[in-house]
């Protein structure tokens, strides 16, 4: 049976930002309950993210809050959905089951205080990106102007997150930060990135850092957003062409997907959804053997989980 492991969407901002939605079958979600047990969903990354805009106590509010609907609206009514804090669990999930994963999209809610990872972690949080896209006390993300790396509070929050056994998330740092991460860092993925040789956007990981990543054997995610993919017309053959890059520096056995459904507001023809992950999974299978692109669909980053 098919399963897929998504390794990042922002179902929880869109359920937070709009408390009336429905995340069985919200019409107005890329990715929904019903979407994820109809089309082979096994592990999804849940993103909590807190709009840098907000002040420090409403980013941590938000981030509390969106934490709490996860428990309160998906876990408690829909038993088949469960939170995954440990390879063990993910790797005992049953077949109707799917796992979720709490992710933290940016720190900015731990204010400059890097020992408040823990008090996410005991809430569930598994993934943690130090920065969005822009700098905070930690890092410097992939769009901040004054290229900093990362501060001596980001070297203490990455330090804490791997004695916590979490992954560091370099999807959204830029590179110097990139690097102090895989110096200081422990367990590193990056879960909704692509290549920067086939388009030159910030948010785009460069030749260098795909082959880093490889030699920490860390996973990395193919993401969906449209301007990651193609300058004109992107597609599905287009994102491939991404998954093919990363294979060709070594990476056959690190690449996944991570599709920040949720957290896009244009999508590429034939991805609009959860939905229509069918139509990139078809492409895929003809285009790999059946072992390799069942690692690409869920093996290269269920394998890889750290805690």
């Amino acid at each position: 049976m098919l399963k897929i492991f998504d390794a990042h969407c922002d179902m929880l901002l869109k359920l937070w930002q709009n408390p009336a939605a429905d995340p069985w079958d919200g019409a107005g979600l890329h990715t929904n309950l019903k979407k994820m047990v109809s089309h082979g969903a096994k592990i999804q990354s849940m993103a909590v993210f807190a709009p840098p805009e907000l002040p420090l106590v409403d980013a941590y509010r938000a981030a509390e809050a969106q934490i709490q609907i996860l428990k309160d609206k998906i876990l408690k009514h829909h038993p088949q959905f469960k939170l995954i804090t440990s390879k063990n669990q993910a790797d005992q999930l049953k077949n109707d089951e799917i796992g979720l994963i709490l992710a933290l999209e940016g720190c900015d809610c731990l204010g400059h205080q890097p020992e408040k990872a823990a008090v996410f972690h005991n809430q569930g949080v598994r993934i943690f990106n130090l920065t969005w896209n822009y700098a905070n006390f930690f890092a410097d993300g992939a769009l901040e102007t004054r290229n900093a790396g990362l501060s001596k509070y980001g070297e203490k929050l990455a330090e804490a997150i791997g004695e916590l056994g979490g992954w560091i998330d370099v999807s959204h740092l830029n590179e110097r930060s990139f690097w102090d991460v895989l110096e200081k860092g422990k367990h590193v993925a990056a879960t909704h990135s692509n290549c920067h040789a086939l388009m030159p956007h910030p948010r785009n990981l460069r030749d260098s850092q795909i082959q880093a990543l490889i030699e920490r054997d860390a996973p990395i995610g193919i993401t969906f957003v449209p301007d990651f993919t193609s300058r004109q017309k992107p597609s599905i053959a287009k994102l491939l062409l991404h998954l093919e890059h990363i294979c060709s520096l070594g990476g056959a056995h690190h690449a996944g997907f991570g599709s920040d459904f949720d957290g896009i507001e244009e999508t590429i023809p034939g991805l609009g959804g959860y939905e229509e992950y069918d139509h990139l999974l078809n492409e895929l299978y003809k285009r790999y053997p059946a072992d390799l692109a069942d690692g690409f669909v869920y093996r290269n980053f269920a394998d890889r989980i750290p805690f």
